[in-house]
């Protein structure tokens, strides 16, 4: 399966109009179907991922919603996702998928950093952000990423420079690529193509992030 069919984002749809569990249960035999062919189609992602890429693992996300915490309380998700994880604590970053009816993206960096990867991330960039920008502003990153994005602190982290030149950087709480389809896109034969060119569009980013979290600040494994 090296293509996603419009029959999958029909029935996306669909659920996304009728986001119930009677009319899920009813539909269940098709949403099956579907499930199994994005499963086939993730596969094949997959096994493009490993021809350049240590991959430890994929992950399909549950359509089902967890709704106890939430004011929306529709019972699923109109849309596939899907993780693929790199493998070996010296490779760090992931690659993620979505497929939804006119929002689909791919994405890839550091979602949730935890606290000791994101000062490690600041002092970094406290220190030098040459490499960094080198890589976000490289012309292929840009082609298919536009630039970093990521939510951020309104003023300078605790303990840094609210002057520092690079405080655009360092205040960044998330470092996140990401890439837009078009449903035309999506169902278009050379789909699969497209992810896999923006996926090794990210090494260079991933390549410099996983030295700096698997070193000290004299560049030092820490491993």
């Amino acid at each position: 399966m090296t293509s996603i069919n419009k029959i999958t984002l029909e029935f996306l749809t669909a659920l996304k109009k009728n986001n119930n569990r009677e009319w899920f249960a009813e539909h269940k035999t098709e949403f099956l179907v579907e499930q199994q062919k994005i499963k086939d189609f993730y596969n094949a992602v997959e096994t493009q991922l490993k021809e350049h890429d240590d991959i430890d693992k994929f992950k399909l996300f549950r359509i089902y919603r967890d709704v106890r915490f939430s004011k929306d309380k529709t019972p699923y998700k109109p849309h596939f996702a899907g993780s693929f994880s790199r493998a070996t604590k010296s490779l760090r970053g992931g690659y993620y998928l979505r497929i939804r009816p006119g929002e689909s993206f791919l994405a890839g960096g550091f979602w949730e950093p935890n606290k000791e990867d994101l000062l490690r991330i600041r002092k970094e960039f406290e220190m030098d952000t040459s490499e960094i920008r080198a890589i976000i502003n490289n012309e292929t990153f840009v082609k298919y990423f536009g630039t970093l994005q990521g939510n951020a602190l309104k003023t300078a982290p605790r303990g840094f420079d609210k002057e520092h030149p690079d405080m655009d950087l360092i205040k960044m709480k998330q470092f996140i690529v990401v890439r837009n389809f078009t449903d035309k896109e999506v169902v278009s034969a050379n789909f699969i193509k497209e992810l896999d060119k923006s996926y090794k569009a990210m090494r260079p980013y991933f390549d410099y992030m996983s030295d700096v979290l698997t070193t000290d600040l004299n560049g030092e494994s820490i491993l």
